[in-house]
């Protein structure tokens, strides 16, 4: 039974991300991290993240403008081992209420309509990667700063998406070598994530045959509602 739940939550994870460019750890990991635990879930969604990235990545790739991603990723290689040492010198309850909170607060955002100012300077980069790396190394949540970030410098949709993409590969890259360097990938570890590799698979297909089809904002209000609600189970 827990096997097949886990295959379901990778798929809507998969296909939240298809869709809105953003969304697999902030859909997988408070589901991932109540079935399999924290420090299974971390870096098995690491690798599943890699997987769907590079997939991704390779039918956005036209619109990849390296030049406003790369000082996040910069910035993020140096924070994520400091996120990964996180899950062994704190306690596992602490990081549940942790990831719980960020994922309220971050969907509250999402769903409030507020409109940052625009970072006109690329410089904002290196703050917003290494808070992402922060939060990749620790939960596999490098979205939030990121997208904020980008929202910030007004990237248009395709922009948008293949930006997050190209990101995004390169710091999971940086978060699996971590947590190989910190041996937390265990023969369970990888037996999940070949299970999942269909669920993946799927998630990507469907998800890009309907993402023209699908009105993005309402889907990413639907889904900000419901991690609101994982927010609060994890918190409580």
């Amino acid at each position: 039974m827990t096997e097949l739940l886990v295959l379901l939550v990778v798929f809507f994870a998969i296909f939240t991300q298809s869709v809105a460019g953003f969304g697999l750890g902030l859909v997988s990991m408070p589901l991932l991290t109540q079935l399999l635990g924290i420090r299974m879930a971390a870096p098995l969604v690491a690798l599943i993240a890699i997987t769907a990235e590079v997939l991704l990545l390779i039918r956005y790739r036209d619109d990849l403008d390296f030049s406003a991603v790369w000082r996040l990723s910069v910035a993020s290689i140096f924070a994520v081992p400091l996120g990964v040492m996180a899950l062994h010198r704190v306690d596992s309850d602490s990081i549940l209420k942790a990831l719980g909170a960020i994922v309220i607060g971050y969907s509250i955002y999402g769903l409030s309509n507020f409109h940052l100012p625009e970072v006109e300077h690329p410089r904002w980069g290196y703050g917003f990667g290494f808070l992402s790396g922060l939060l990749s190394g620790a939960y596999n949540l490098a979205g939030p700063p990121v997208v904020i970030y980008g929202n910030c410098r007004r990237w248009e949709p395709r922009e948008f998406k293949s930006n997050l993409q190209g990101f995004f590969m390169l710091n999971s890259l940086t978060v699996i070598a971590t947590h190989a360097l910190s041996q937390n990938y265990s023969h369970a570890v990888f037996t999940h994530y070949l299970l999942a590799v269909p669920a993946i698979l799927m998630g990507i297909v469907v998800g890009i045959t309907l993402d023209k089809r699908i009105n993005p904002a309402t889907f990413r209000k639907i889904v900000l509602v419901l991690l609101v609600i994982l927010g609060l189970t994890l918190m409580f």
